[in-house]
């Protein structure tokens, strides 16, 4: 195919994956910059010699990746000074002692984190959003993940309109093993997600059938490949990525790589990291993606980002800075439904991506994983090699769910035994979520843990348990969704408690895309899809949003797209419910930040919030952050006592996140009119419980568009608690055609 929808650029680590047997270890090195300014003068020659000078002298640029010489493998110039080399610990002390030298670190191994989800989001063609936009036209989206599976048809190049101008700055980066091809599936995936051109006929097992199309089919792609087949993805080659990407002129990067450490989560592969690096991998100046996303805002390059797969447990969520966009996930209000009936008459449902052609309502014998209490650890959640019982054969084995133990491998092992189907019970803290799975026999996909006690209970209950597993296929219209799954990361912000995490949730559970082979074995097409899950499937979605918001918009800054869809967001499931998570109660602020996106209100938002880009150094020095740390991000020379710096609450944010003690706090935000040019606005609170909201002015109006106007919020501790608490509240602007919201989230300290 053409390179009109897509541009390779493969960026990958030129040098092999470190082995317990080298002395050599892969280092990130900072010197220092010239000027406050990202120098656009010098030559990239005369940089990298510069950063030879720090080297040892027998270090050589290499490109086999097959030598034990200490050498540099990238250069950056646009995200940081600096380069990343492979060293040994003497060589770094050796290179501390040298001028113009600040720091330097070990590398880090990131994990990774539709036919319908446009039409759940309100995108319908020729109509709305996709028609004020131009579907995308235009804008560039640069994806960061394992590679691109160009030849699939969902990246065809039919129909696409020329490349952007600014495309032709892009340059191509090949490896040694020579390929950008995806062989893992996850950048495929969230590639034709973002920007999937229209292709008919797609399904996984005839589920889920329909028209494919990505959020913003007539943007172009930049694939940039940044991780082995096996996900292991490296912050040096990410920070490559992103230096390049800025020099290519895209609009929108993103994301969907985590920077937490290994989490097991459901819907992808398993995939490993390295031992936390030193220092705090949450502080931004450590965080390579964080560092390097710095400079591409600085451009003006919107970047969205995946908050990873390490809920319901609070204090795990990702990629925390403030100039990202960080994605949850949701749920869509489609099913793949599979029912389990069992010889007492109850039913209990599930899903799964698998579809036999013949098994529907046929009864057979239960077997419970695990009953032997000898062996009941590894038979319980059907571990390979663990089901060694003959009795097994032609039997529905009941397993429990591990999080650590993909699903499929969990049916493989069932069916090596001789079972005939599986039926898969969620741990207690998964609640109602529900995976589907393309699995190799007739399974079920994660009953609730209540319902599996029932199903063990009935086992236990009678000498014949029996149960029929019933295929329903694809249903539209389950009226709790949106809900927020477990796996979804969770705030607080730990890196900067002041800014809410995450930003908003989109669609991120069972959700089909591309992918680079078929997973119910047909030969005979390269339509191939996959239905995962994961915040690494929300986060595509929003950047496909972002994107056409960038084009309905063009002198939108990245703030204000980010705050466009944060004031807009949907606060009800489509029962007119608060949207609720995996336990279906009403989801918490740090589960859903500003709730959930909403694409056609997000293009008429009335005001915005736009973070002057000036703002982000009194606020890095307003984290308390060392004069070099904060330079590390700003590539310049700051002094944090001559700067007036700010406490994070005070940033020009959509949101708040307040820590309140007995002493009231007062904080500005200003507003830009994008609306009507006049218009009047009052405002509404709903204060978080046992806290004073006080807004001033309460009306504000506007005369002209791009008018700003600044408001005051105090906010005062009313309670006579001893406990800490968080609560949450909201203050919106309401005129006559709009209404802009920002949560409002306060943890309570005792007075």
């Amino acid at each position: 195919m053409g390179f009109l929808k897509i541009l390779l650029i493969f960026i990958f680590c030129s040098f092999p994956w470190p082995s317990s047997q080298s002395n050599l270890d892969t280092y990130i090195v900072h010197v220092e910059a010239p000027k406050c300014l990202i120098s656009t003068q010098s030559s990239l020659r005369d940089l990298e010699s510069y950063y030879l000078s720090f080297m040892p002298k027998t270090t050589t640029i290499s490109a086999s990746g097959n030598e034990e010489t200490a050498r540099m493998i990238y250069s950056y110039h646009n995200v940081m000074k600096g380069f990343a080399a492979r060293l040994t610990a003497s060589q770094v002390k050796e290179m501390e002692k040298k001028p113009g030298f600040v720091s330097t670190r070990r590398q880090r191994i990131l994990s990774l984190h539709t036919t319908h989800t446009p039409s759940f989001l309100g995108l319908q063609q020729n109509m709305g959003l996709w028609k004020d936009s131009n579907n995308g036209k235009g804008v560039i989206i640069g994806v960061i993940d394992t590679g691109i599976s160009p030849d699939h048809p969902s990246l065809s190049d039919v129909g696409m309109p020329p490349p952007p101008a600014k495309w032709e700055r892009t340059r191509s980066y090949v490896l040694d093993d020579g390929s950008p091809i995806d062989s893992n599936g996850h950048g495929t995936h969230t590639a034709s997600t973002a920007a999937g051109a229209f292709v008919k006929g797609d399904n996984v097992f005839g589920n889920a059938n329909g028209t494919a199309v990505g959020v913003d089919p007539l943007t172009h792609i930049a694939v940039y490949k940044v991780c082995n087949p096996a996900g292991e993805c490296s912050d040096p080659a990410i920070l490559a990525a992103i230096d390049a990407a800025i020099d290519d002129g895209v609009d929108i990067l993103s994301i969907s790589l985590d920077g937490d450490q290994s989490y097991g989560f459901p819907g992808t592969r398993t995939l490993c990291c390295a031992s936390a690096p030193s220092g705090d991998p949450r502080s931004f100046h450590e965080d390579s993606t964080a560092l390097a996303s710095y400079s591409a805002t600085e451009r003006g390059i919107f970047v969205s980002v995946s908050a990873g797969n390490s809920g319901p447990s609070l204090r795990t969520v990702s990629n925390e800075a403030p100039w990202f966009l960080t994605v949850g996930a949701s749920t869509h209000d489609r099913k793949l439904k599979v029912t389990v009936n069992l010889g007492n008459i109850e039913e209990f449902e599930g899903e799964s991506a698998y579809h036999p052609k013949t098994f529907n309502s046929t009864f057979f014998t239960l077997y419970e994983a695990g009953k032997s209490e000898s062996d009941r650890f590894g038979n319980l959640f059907c571990s390979p090699g663990t089901l060694t019982d003959p009795a097994i054969k032609g039997k529905i084995v009941v397993c429990r769910r591990s999080r650590g133990l993909p699903k499929v491998i969990q049916g493989k092992t069932v069916k090596d035994a001789g079972g005939v189907g599986m039926i898969l019970i969620n741990e207690q803290e998964d609640g109602v979520t529900k995976i589907a799975e393309a699995h190799v026999l007739p399974a079920l996909d994660e009953v609730s843990n209540t319902d599996g006690m029932k199903i063990l209970a009935y086992i236990k209950s009678t000498s014949n348990p029996v149960a029929s597993i019933t295929f329903h296929g694809t249903v539209i219209g389950d009226k709790n969704a949106p809900i927020v799954p477990s796996f979804s990361s969770r705030g607080p912000n730990v890196a900067s408690p002041g800014i809410l995490k995450p930003d908003l949730i989109g669609p991120g559970v069972n959700v089909l895309a591309a992918w680079p082979t078929s997973v119910d074995n047909n030969k005979n097409t390269k339509s191939t899809f996959n239905v995962i899950s994961g915040t690494s499937m929300a986060c595509p979605h929003l950047s496909g949003i972002a994107a056409l918001l960038k084009c309905a918009h063009p002198d939108w800054s990245p703030a204000a797209i980010k705050s466009a869809m944060m004031t807009t967001a949907d606060t009800f499931n489509f029962a007119k419910n608060p949207i609720p998570d995996e336990r279906l109660i009403p989801a918490d602020i740090f589960a859903i930040g500003a709730r959930h996106v909403h694409p056609v209100r997000a293009s008429d938002p009335g005001l915005i919030y736009d973070t002057p880009f000036a703002d982000y150094v009194p606020y890095l020095c307003g984290l308390n952050y060392t004069n070099q740390e904060v330079g590390k991000s700003l590539q310049c020379n700051v002094n944090c006592l001559e700067v007036k710096s700010i406490p994070a609450e005070q940033l020009n944010y959509p949101s708040f996140s307040i820590k309140l003690g007995s002493t009231p706090q007062t904080y500005t935000r200003t507003v830009t009119n994008v609306g009507d040019a006049k218009s009047s606005y009052q405002v509404d609170v709903v204060s978080p419980k046992g806290v004073s909201v006080k807004v001033t002015p309460s009306k504000l109006n506007f005369s002209k568009l791009n008018q700003k106007l600044t408001y005051q919020v105090t906010f005062s501790n009313t309670t006579n608690s001893s406990k800490v608490e968080d609560v949450e509240g909201f203050l919106k602007w309401n005129s006559n055609r709009h209404s802009v919201r920002s949560p409002i989230a306060e943890t309570l300290s005792a007075k």
